[in-house]
């Protein structure tokens, strides 16, 4: 029944197109829709692709059947071919009962149709906003001969596989451990973008790549690999061919005796073990020993072409490497449940917006609702502030203070700068206390500040009385008084 296959196909592709733009005119809402939206549509776009190769092959008709099927219904007696079809069908049905008939008109609704974004990306990645290369930094690290370089800076140089930035020579970058580490690095930066861009046709993109590696190849380019860094792959020249060249050391010696002293040291014992130990011969070590022929270049292209992959993807992900960057050096200050908030935070649905029609637009941008589930204040914009300055004000942390009526200060600096404020002087001023506030800083309960005013009345009292009876003065009579009630008497001519 290539007909009926035919006219099936033919209603799948118009379903699928029709998926298609409905997911389109479809505005997501947060990374995660967006990503499932896209995800969606490309698997649609490869069943297209699926079904019209299908549908291409009907309408070639290689071997006829579809010709000799509309020959029977269009020739023959038309009643005869449908009650011989029908037939099958029963027939079919009879012998498979239980097998269900899928319902085109619900196949491609986004209810059914949802992609596991979940688990397609580790919480490190953020649903595709940064790179997840903390494995990939091990594996450097415990490649021989590299610098002990941090996270953070090894996501500055980790596409620079050439020296300085990478001090292995080119001999040693055929061995197995290093090829094994380009390859993941190379793999985890294409299979990432294909998670992030899934509409993007990254096959062309790869392609370009290839074509670009075999250019520079054939001219010698590649670098790393024109012969010149790190040492040529050929054999080492032995000087100038004016003094003794030492074939252990590659180091050519204008003195006899120097060159002897040479031999006996232990900069030239250790080079001389290490070469032996590599398999090459003491006297004819000029060049390393690899394996003849094709098959060491064939393995030094392998090497390259996965370095020149790794640049150009970087080079494609440079957005997600800063980014990236940004994110590891904001999440250093950050403990674990403040991640973990972000990270639900990321994952929630957004408020909705207004009750209002779509096209609606208000001239007044104060109207509308900011997507803020941190909580975060404000910033004169209306915006929530960063995250990462909200954390180094310490506004997570409140501050109340009972004077001020219970009022609460969000961080150290704002709770510190409020003593000077008119609101909690005024709540001083209504306790009676009326001079010397700023002894009164970091106390926030009204029985506190009581207490302390009252000690302060206490001494200032205590020091008039004390300062008044310091000196005793005595009258001609006899008698005694304190020196400013005598000197008042004394100008008013009583004594």
């Amino acid at each position: 029944m290539l007909l009926e296959d035919q006219r099936f196909i033919h209603e799948d592709l118009e379903r699928l197109e029709q998926a298609i733009a409905e997911r389109v005119a479809e505005e997501p809402r947060n990374i995660r829709e967006r990503l499932t939206r896209d995800h969606a549509v490309s698997t649609f776009l490869d069943q297209i692709e699926r079904q019209s190769k299908s549908l291409l092959d009907i309408y070639k008709d290689a071997d006829g059947l579809r010709e000799k099927e509309v020959q029977s219904i269009a020739t023959g007696d038309q009643f005869e071919e449908f009650y011989k079809q029908l037939d099958n069908i029963k027939d079919f049905h009879k012998r498979y009962p239980d097998q269900g008939v899928e319902d085109l008109e619900q196949a491609y609704k986004s209810e059914r149709t949802l992609m596991d974004i979940d688990n397609m990306f580790t919480g490190e990645e953020g649903f595709g906003q940064y790179l997840d290369l903390t494995m990939l930094h091990e594996d450097y690290l415990n490649l021989p001969g590299v610098k002990r370089l941090s996270y953070i800076q090894y996501l500055d140089v980790f596409e620079n596989l050439v020296p300085p930035a990478l001090n292995i020579k080119r001999k040693d970058k055929v061995s197995d451990k290093y090829f094994r580490y380009v390859a993941e690095l190379s793999s985890y930066l294409e299979g990432f973008m294909k998670r992030v861009r899934p509409l993007q046709d990254l096959d062309a993109l790869f392609a370009t790549f290839d074509e670009e590696f075999d250019k520079q190849w054939s001219a010698k380019q590649v670098p790393g690999w024109t012969g010149e860094e790190n040492g040529t792959s050929g054999p080492k020249t032995e000087g100038t061919g004016e003094g003794t060249w030492c074939p252990d050391c590659e180091k050519e010696f204008k003195n006899e005796n120097v060159y002897r002293n040479h031999l006996t040291g232990k900069k030239h014992i250790r080079a001389a073990e290490a070469k032996k130990a590599a398999g090459e011969s003491g006297n004819d070590s000029a060049a390393p020993s690899k394996p003849s022929g094709s098959s060491y270049s064939l393995k030094e292209r392998a090497v390259a072409e996965r370095e020149h992959r790794v640049r150009c993807l970087t080079k494609e992900l440079q957005p997600e490497r800063q980014a990236t960057r940004i994110n590891v050096e904001r999440r250093q200050g950050m403990t674990e449940r403040e991640r973990q908030m972000e990270l639900e935070a990321l994952m929630a649905e957004p408020e909705s917006f207004g009750d209002g029609h779509a096209g609606d637009q208000s001239d007044d941008d104060d109207d509308e609702q900011v997507y803020n589930p941190l909580k975060l204040p404000l910033a004169w914009d209306g915006k929530p502030i960063p995250f990462w300055l909200y954390k180094l004000h310490g506004l997570g942390v409140e501050y109340q203070c009972e004077i001020c009526g219970n009022y609460v200060y969000r961080g150290r600096r704002a709770f510190d700068k409020h003593f000077s404020e008119g609101r909690h002087i005024h709540g001083l001023n209504c306790l009676g206390i009326t001079s010397n506030t700023n002894l009164f800083r970091e106390i926030t309960r009204i029985e506190d500040a009581m207490q302390l005013w009252e000690k302060l009345e206490a001494d200032r009292k205590k020091e008039r009385d004390s300062r008044d009876n310091v000196v005793q003065m005595e009258d001609a009579e006899g008698n005694v008084m304190p020196e400013r009630i005598y000197l008042d008497l004394q100008k008013q001519g009583i004594l």
